[in-house]
């Protein structure tokens, strides 16, 4: 007969089937949290390239107030990995669902208040460092938030489509973008290009502050991961007397999933940012393209890459997460030279082309990456070791790719932006290539 504790493992071990209202509010929540995650990146990438150089960062040039402005951008992943630590080793102790209501209030919030920051011009130095602070903060609840929120709907969801569930989070991404750019684009229409340099900016920011009650009201009385549950039940019965390590040691004792990981990450993180915000900079300023024009080209192509994520996490149920991750690495490794070709035509419907290709292939990418990510670890250490690889991945690709693809394209030309693409895409294709496949795996049964 079985004692009650392994009773209560039991009952708390996940079915195939997740239950519909409590898995449709988890689904809601990490989605709330995604769309809020990127709409605070996608906000600050399109005023960084155009409002928020000249107002806080004081210096002589454009080329240099943009660089700042996205070195800023920049300064924000740094914080991440060392979010991931923190909430990923406290999710793995105390359960998902804590860190998914820590992280989204410490977002929301930090991102209304650059909102109601004053400028350079007003207090000096001391506002460029508040905004320092702010998107230090900002980071530091990303390293948490999104992998909690991944992890959230990978456990709770139904094994055969857990690629489709778990790249509704991913999908987050675009539908951010969208809402950031549709937001600057109605407050463009409403104010004049003064006005808006002067305050309407502030506007973009503090629409975080709906978003987060609403996301805030789904998080709260959503439950716990039943594997999490399942996992602490089946820890209870092993009378452990020694102290338990931090989960974060443990992923990083067996570095191949963690490297695997990264090297996915790398090539999938910068095409999105070369395609999402170095794109904006680069057509405007090489080029003459209206910064209207751009803005909506990013907007539209996003709702092509929302497409491409959750196409991609399908697939990714039928055929495997390896095919589903390689194929479109590799077309993202053809297509580099071909979209800065079009866009140095001159032409928006070419520009148009060339971003909604990138962003759909892109979208596969990441939808597929999702689940893969957390089939990579055990429950003991499955969120740590998952923002190890999203929040890791973030520093070492995203964070510096906008910066890096301006510099680059100052000093050597556009030659040397598609080789960084092309060599980061290639990497992703040996990671992908020489990972294991893990469709169909339980969650619950990988210690």
């Amino acid at each position: 007969m079985a004692s009650p504790v392994e009773q209560k493992a039991a009952q708390a071990a996940p079915s195939d089937s997740p239950p519909a209202r409590g898995f449709r509010r988890v689904l809601a929540g990490s989605m709330a949290g995604a769309v809020l995650e990127w709409y605070d990146f996608a906000i600050y990438g399109i005023l960084a390239a155009t409002v928020l150089g000249p107002l806080f960062f004081p210096g002589e040039g454009e080329i240099m107030k943009l660089l700042m402005a996205l070195a800023t951008q920049g300064i924000g992943f740094v914080a991440r990995p060392l979010g991931g630590i923190v909430f990923g080793h406290l999710g793995d102790k105390f359960g998902r669902k804590p860190m998914l209501v820590t992280t989204f209030l410490l977002l929301g919030l930090s991102t209304a208040a650059i909102g109601l920051l004053p400028t350079y011009g007003q207090i000096g130095i001391t506002a460029t460092v508040l905004l320092v602070l702010l998107r230090l903060t900002q980071g530091f609840a990303l390293g948490g938030e999104f992998g909690a929120a991944v992890l959230m709907v990978s456990e709770y969801g139904e094994r055969r489509r857990r690629g489709f569930w778990a790249s509704w989070p991913q999908a987050g991404a675009p539908m951010g973008t969208v809402l950031a750019t549709s937001v600057v684009s109605v407050i463009t229409l409403f104010v004049s290009d003064a006005a808006f340099d002067a305050w309407g900016w502030r506007l973009a920011f503090l629409v975080a502050l709906p978003l987060l009650v609403i996301g805030f009201w789904l998080r709260r009385s959503v439950e716990e991961s039943p594997v999490f549950q399942a996992a602490q039940a089946r820890q209870e019965t092993k009378a452990v007397t020694t102290r338990k390590r931090s989960s974060i040691l443990d992923a990083l004792s067996n570095p191949r999933q963690v490297l695997h990981g990264l090297g996915v990450r790398l090539g999938e993180n910068i095409a999105f940012y070369i395609y999402t915000v170095f794109v904006i900079a680069y057509a405007t300023t090489s080029f003459g393209y209206d910064r209207g024009d751009v803005v909506l080209a990013v907007t539209f192509a996003s709702l092509f890459q929302f497409v491409g994520m959750l196409g991609g996490g399908r697939i990714s149920d039928s055929v495997g997460r390896k095919p589903a991750l390689i194929v479109p690495s590799v077309i993202l490794v053809v297509w580099a030279p071909l979209f800065f070709w079009l866009v140095q035509f001159e032409s928006l419907p070419l520009l148009w082309l060339g971003v909604c290709v990138g962003a759909f292939f892109h979208g596969v990418l990441a939808g597929t990456e999702a689940a893969w990510i957390t089939e990579l670890f055990p429950t003991r250490h499955r969120f740590a070791g998952s923002s190890l690889v999203f929040q890791g991945s973030s520093i070492i690709a995203g964070a510096p790719a906008p910066f890096i693809a301006v510099w680059l394209i100052d000093r050597f030309g556009v030659a040397s932006v598609i080789a960084y693409l092309v060599v980061t895409m290639a990497i992703t294709v040996f990671a992908a290539a020489t990972s294991r496949e893990s469709r169909n795996s339980d969650l619950d049964a990988i210690e």
